[in-house]
């Protein structure tokens, strides 16, 4: 079961497959702006890149597969295509369950390597909205997962300590981020099962 650490003073939650039950619709609008596009991306390295702003994700792409994709463009549409799918996006409820467990108890924060727009339409899906202090997404100034600085900032914005907080997450990247910022991290994936 999914628990609270002991010394954890603040939690930093990602939004993507960590709270919300969202992969299925990001990776169907993945493919699809890649078929609208007449591409093609082999879904490892999705997966592999799972954290990482979409734009980021599109650069990498073109220089490890020789493509040109316009990477605006690309951006553009697939979040146009997730905004519309999301809003029926479910929750995932051993996670959900520590954020309505902790409200008012503990400082909490959403730190996605999603756009802003999005996070918020799938936190709203979900009755999420108001539950966090602070939101922390690749709109903001910092660096992407593996880099620690969306946990650092996540953890400024609430005034905790980063060893003190708790970091739930669902991505390798994201992992390595919680433990390089000096954070607990905890990898929700083994309760999720």
């Amino acid at each position: 079961m999914l628990s609270i650490h002991p010394d954890a003073r603040g939690l930093i939650f990602d939004c993507d497959g960590t709270l919300v039950d969202s992969m299925p619709i990001h990776w169907e609008c993945w493919h699809g702006t890649f078929e609208s596009l007449g591409a093609s991306c082999p879904h490892d390295f999705l997966e592999e890149m799972k954290g990482v702003p979409t734009h980021l994700i599109i650069a990498t792409f073109n220089e490890r597969f020789g493509y040109d994709l316009d990477v605006d463009a690309f951006t553009e549409e697939k979040e146009r295509r997730a905004k519309i799918k999301l809003s029926a996006v479910q929750p995932i409820e051993q996670v959900t369950a520590l954020v309505y467990e902790n409200r008012n108890l503990l400082p909490m924060a959403v730190a996605s390597g999603g756009p802003r727009d999005t996070v918020l339409v799938s936190l709203d899906a979900v009755g999420l909205t108001g539950y966090f202090e602070t939101i922390v997404t690749a709109d903001d100034p910092v660096a992407p997962k593996p880099s620690p600085d969306i946990f650092l900032e996540a953890a400024r914005r609430l005034g905790v300590s980063p060893a003190s907080c708790q970091v739930f997450e669902d991505a390798d990247m994201g992992l390595e981020a919680a433990r390089a910022a000096g954070m607990i991290a905890t990898d929700v994936r083994p309760f999720l099962a």
